[in-house]
């Protein structure tokens, strides 16, 4: 996508919403698109920093096991991971924020469109990443080292009220039995190598819930 795309595309009017706006008990973070067809069929929304947000928390207490594998299902990937052996995920399924109690750990996808149009800084990207066929407008080809830019919400902008932290993001989509995916919120780098037992405060979650469109 050109630059110029992107900054049509980060300042978008969906149904009247512009991405970073508030909106649902959080904030607009973009569509997806569950069937991979470039039509929307939710809008995701990304929780307030100060209530939906933590550090150190384990995607899981052991490093092994078959666990769920969706890169866009995070509702069914989250609900099946809510006990205590999953922290993450347990913390995000405890969750009641404006009223909804919806909330969950996204999934691969969902988490890459929160960093596509909520990237934080103007740090270059990881060139290659990014491909998402749930994204919309779906993206066939990934990253350039300018794109996606630093993201037109000022609110999410680094050092700003919601900025997404320049750290590593757990998704809740597993790579393998002993490693989990995530996703780096300072270049874009989509990481599979972190063991699920990980318990370091350079890896966060942040919830977030659907809304049908």
């Amino acid at each position: 996508m050109s630059g110029a795309l992107q900054a049509v595309f980060q300042n978008q009017r969906s149904f009247g919403r512009a991405i970073g706006s508030a909106y649902e008990g959080g904030f607009f973070a973009g569509q997806i698109s569950t069937a991979g067809n470039g039509i929307a069929d939710f809008n995701l929304v990304v929780g307030p920093v100060a209530s939906a947000e933590s550090g150190s928390l384990q995607w899981k207490t052991s490093s092994s096991g078959t666990d769920p594998s969706s890169v866009i299902n995070g509702p069914a990937n989250s609900s099946t991971m809510n006990s205590a052996t999953y922290p993450a995920a347990q913390f995000c399924e405890g969750l009641t924020i404006g009223g909804f109690s919806d909330w969950y750990m996204p999934a691969k996808n969902e988490l890459e469109v929160c960093y596509y149009n909520l990237k934080p800084n103007t740090s270059l990207n990881d060139a290659g990443y990014g491909i998402n066929t749930n994204a919309v407008p779906s993206r066939g080809s990934g990253y350039t080292t300018g794109s996606p830019a630093q993201t037109s919400a000022t609110v999410f902008k680094t050092g700003n009220a919601e900025a997404y932290s320049a750290v590593a993001y757990w998704s809740s989509t597993q790579a393998s039995s002993a490693n989990a995916n995530g996703q780096s919120f300072d270049t874009g780098y989509q990481w599979n190598f972190y063991p699920k037992n990980t318990s370091n405060a350079s890896v966060k979650v942040r919830a977030i819930r659907r809304v049908a469109v």
